[in-house]
C-alpha cells in the first residue's frame, strides 16, 4: 500500500475523488499528509474532518510564486510522514527542486486539458476560445516545466455548442474525479514493479 501526499490550494474536490476510490478499495492507498498554500482551502477541511494530518504551506505572502524555503518545508513535511507518491490536486504554483529532487518521478499533477493543447491557467476557457471540439483532462509527471512532464493518461471532454466555461468545467472535473485515482493507481503499481 502507498502512501499519499497531497498538495492542494482550493475546494479538494478531486482529494475527495482519491479518498472515495482508497474507501471502495479501487486505489490501495493511505493519505499520509494533505498540504495547501492557502489556509482557507476546504481540502484542509476535508482532511481534518477524516483524521488527515494537514498543514498549511507560508509561501511568504507571495501570491504564485512557491519560495526555495517552502519548497524546502514541503519536502521535509512529505518526507516526515512517509508520503511515497505525492498527488497535486489543483495545486496552483510551479513546483520545482528541492521538491523534484527530493520525490524525482514521484509527483504526479492532474491538468484540465488535453495537454500538449492548453497549459497553464484556464485551460477550459482557453479550449472555448479556441473553438475546439473537444478537451478534456491529463494526469502527468511533474517537471520542472509548466504542465511539460510525462503524460500517463487523458480523458476526453467533448465540447458542445451552446458550452459556457461553468458548463464545461463541470464536466471537465466529472472526467478527473474517474481518471485521476485510476491513474494513480496505475502508475503505484507501477512504482510497485520497478522498486
Amino acid at each position: 500500500m502507498i502512501r499519499l501526499g497531497i498538495l492542494g490550494s482550493g475546494n479538494g474536490s478531486n482529494f475527495q475523488a482519491i479518498l472515495k476510490a482508497i474507501d471502495a478499495g479501487d486505489l490501495k492507498a493511505e493519505i499520509a499528509l494533505v498540504l495547501s498554500d492557502n489556509p482557507d482551502a476546504r481540502i484542509l477541511t476535508r482532511a481534518r474532518d477524516r483524521g488527515i494530518p494537514a498543514q498549511v504551506i507560508d509561501c511568504g505572502g507571495y501570491k504564485s510564486k512557491f519560495p526555495l524555503e517552502s519548497q524546502q518545508w514541503t519536502a521535509q513535511q512529505l518526507r516526515q510522514a512517509g508520503a511515497e507518491l505525492i498527488c497535486l490536486a489543483g495545486f496552483m504554483r510551479l513546483v520545482r527542486h528541492p521538491l523534484l529532487e527530493a520525490f524525482p518521478s514521484r509527483i504526479l499533477n492532474l491538468h484540465p486539458s488535453l495537454l500538449p493543447n492548453f497549459p497553464g491557467l484556464d485551460a477550459w476557457q482557453q479550449a472555448l476560445d479556441a473553438g475546439v471540439e473537444e478537451t478534456g483532462c491529463t494526469v502527468h509527471l511533474v517537471d520542472a516545466g509548466m504542465d511539460t512532464g510525462p503524460i500517463l493518461a487523458q480523458r476526453k471532454v467533448a465540447i458542445e455548442s451552446d458550452d459556457t466555461a461553468d458548463s464545461l468545467l463541470t464536466r471537465i472535473h466529472a472526467a478527473e474525479h474517474e481518471l485521476y485515482p485510476q491513474a494513480i493507481a496505475e502508475y503505484a503499481n507501477s512504482l510497485g514493479n520497478m522498486d
